[in-house]
């Protein structure tokens, strides 16, 4: 699929206002939605996720039945597997920072070619690095998906797509906090582990949804502080997203070496049954 499309509240555009308050504060929030035989996946979960945070921020509320609509119309043209991304921003505003009397937030939904991450990374693990950006705690902002980005985007540039495959990002008092673009769970003698997001870091539908999963199978994961220490420790390391899924974690910055665990395949083949994912089972052999 190599058609990019977009709708901005509900019209076939492309072209943003320029006092778009997502765009001069970052105002606003968004979702990344896997888009599977063309249809979005996880979507409810994912406007759950989009409502509660507007909330948070203080944002109206987002229709969800009309996003879900415009969503399903547009993830329609993506093929076996894309991406579908929902912004929900602060709308049109003047240069301070205060918010209209009466906001009226922007909507915008585009559709994207699924990336082209080569099978071994699901098959034998990635590596990843530990980047030197750190997060900064701010219990307000904690788990919501908002569209301040700039900690990411610097601490992506801190490798090169070769050397690894992710990045780990700590907080400013050294816990292992996700990826740059994925949540981190270990596995340690038998019981599952992700780090605590009550200060910083995004609070991933994914691993919602894996958390939810292991509960039903009578293991609950554990929420705690995860120091470079337990994760070495560690005897299974993976990150997921909802557009990859589960990516094994078989080694970080040369200072530790995991195999793929079944509690990761397990994650892998249940993912894949149920279709949430872009996985290379459903989207074909990528290239190496």
């Amino acid at each position: 699929m190599n058609r990019i499309g977009y709708l901005i509240d509900g019209a076939a555009s492309a072209q943003l206002p320029a006092d778009d308050r997502g765009l001069q504060f970052g105002d606003g929030l968004f979702e990344t939605v896997a888009v599977v035989d063309g249809y979005p996946r996880l979507l409810e979960a994912h406007l759950q996720r989009l409502t509660r945070d507007a909330v948070a921020l203080g944002l109206p509320e987002p229709d969800p039945d009309l996003i879900a609509s415009e969503a399903v119309s547009l993830a329609a043209w993506a093929g076996d597997c894309g991406v579908l991304k929902i912004l929900w921003t602060g709308g049109s505003g003047g240069r301070g920072y205060a918010r209209p009397q009466k906001p009226s937030p922007r909507r915008i939904l585009s559709l994207h070619p699924a990336p082209a991450h080569p099978r071994r990374y699901w098959e034998q693990g990635v590596r990843a690095t530990v980047t030197t950006v750190r997060l900064a705690r701010q219990p307000l902002l904690a788990g919501i998906k908002h569209l301040n980005r700039l900690e990411q985007v610097l601490a992506r540039a801190q490798w090169d797509g070769q050397d690894a495959a992710e990045g780990l990002m700590r907080d400013e008092a050294g816990h292992v906090v996700e990826g740059t673009m994925s949540n981190l769970f270990i596995v340690r003698e038998g019981a599952v582990i992700t780090p605590d997001l009550t200060g910083c870091g995004i609070a991933g539908v994914m691993r919602r949804t894996l958390m939810d999963y292991l509960s039903r199978q009578g293991r609950p994961v554990a929420e705690q502080n995860v120091d470079q220490a337990v994760l070495g420790a560690a005897d299974e390391v993976f990150v997921c997203n909802s557009v990859n899924g589960v990516w094994p974690v078989c080694e970080v910055a040369g200072s530790a070496r995991w195999p793929v665990g079944p509690v990761t395949r397990e994650l892998q083949h249940w993912i894949d049954e149920q279709g949430h994912a872009c996985t290379p089972a459903l989207r074909g052999a990528e290239s190496e």
